[in-house]
């Protein structure tokens, strides 16, 4: 199943066209994109019934599958080779920060790219589908309603200055999380644990790897978070992302006011992104 947020309307995909969500249940299933998380069992067996799409499905129209969850979590350095670029060494245990909702974007959008040092950090995105605490690793694949494509933009020079780190904001501007345009169940997907993922720059390829290669896969990350706090329906998690970046290049590279980055995770999408100056 695959579900996005149209003009902020819940839709359900159905081959290439979508259904409005409200208006083909009867009102059953709110427009709202996140409320349905609450519903999410009930959701999943009526959509399990539509079998014709009513209208057009346009991605440029879409906004985030998930737009305003309770929490988001973002994971660092989960690849080994992107801890080694960083010159660190692997984590024992997942790096946790958060994203700011404010800073969420669908999956085509123009980026105002304020003056520093921005960077790309392509990533896949797991949306919590029910309530977790304390969930086992082997169980928690049941625990995800989905994966989309998401994109972690960060100001460096913001992220890295001074003896604190200011990871959540730098990685918090406007625009600086764009995600979907659609949310793919598991189920739909043959290995959900090992999806092709990168990013190029104005067709460069800059990030190419593999999600398999993750230090934490998704259930060990639903695992541990849920063993420290309680996630709730809806709740969303950036899990890191591949080698490529360009702080860790010699020389090093930032995005560029023109540039087009666009972003893919095999089966769940892509995302594209333009880089303007910031409006006076």
């Amino acid at each position: 199943m695959r579900i996005a947020n149209v003009d902020g309307r819940l839709k359900l995909l159905v081959g290439s066209g979508v259904v409005d969500v409200e208006k083909s249940s009867d009102a059953r299933f709110s427009s709202d994109p996140q409320a349905i998380y609450e519903e999410w069992a009930d959701f999943r067996a009526w959509a399990a019934t539509v079998t014709e799409a009513t209208e057009p499905f346009d991605p440029d129209k879409a906004g985030p599958p998930v737009p305003s969850p309770r929490q988001c979590f973002a994971i660092g350095l989960n690849y080994r080779e992107h801890a080694a670029e960083a010159g660190e060494e692997a984590p024992d245990k997942p790096i946790v920060f958060t994203k700011f909702v404010s800073s969420f974007s669908g999956p085509v959008t123009e980026v105002e790219l304020p003056p520093g040092t921005v960077d790309w950090e392509v990533e896949m995105v797991a949306v919590i589908s029910k309530t977790a605490r304390n969930v086992p690793a082997e169980a928690g694949w049941d625990y995800v309603a989905g994966l989309t494509v998401g994109q972690d933009l960060s100001e460096r020079a913001l992220q890295l200055h001074g003896n604190s780190a200011q990871w959540s904001l730098a990685k918090s501007l406007p625009g600086f999380s764009p995600l979907g345009a659609t949310l793919v169940t598991p189920d739909e997907l043959e290995d959900r644990d090992n999806l092709r993922i990168g990013c190029e720059i104005d067709q460069e390829i800059v990030q190419d790897s593999t999600t398999g290669l993750m230090i934490y896969p998704v259930p060990e990350l639903v695992a541990y978070l849920s063993g420290l706090l309680t996630l709730y329906p809806g709740d969303v998690i950036f899990t890191g992302t591949p080698p490529g970046v360009g702080v860790a290049r010699k020389p090093q590279r930032f995005l560029q006011v023109g540039e087009h980055l666009r972003s893919w995770v095999e089966h769940l999408g892509t995302l594209d992104q333009r880089f303007i100056a910031p409006k006076s």
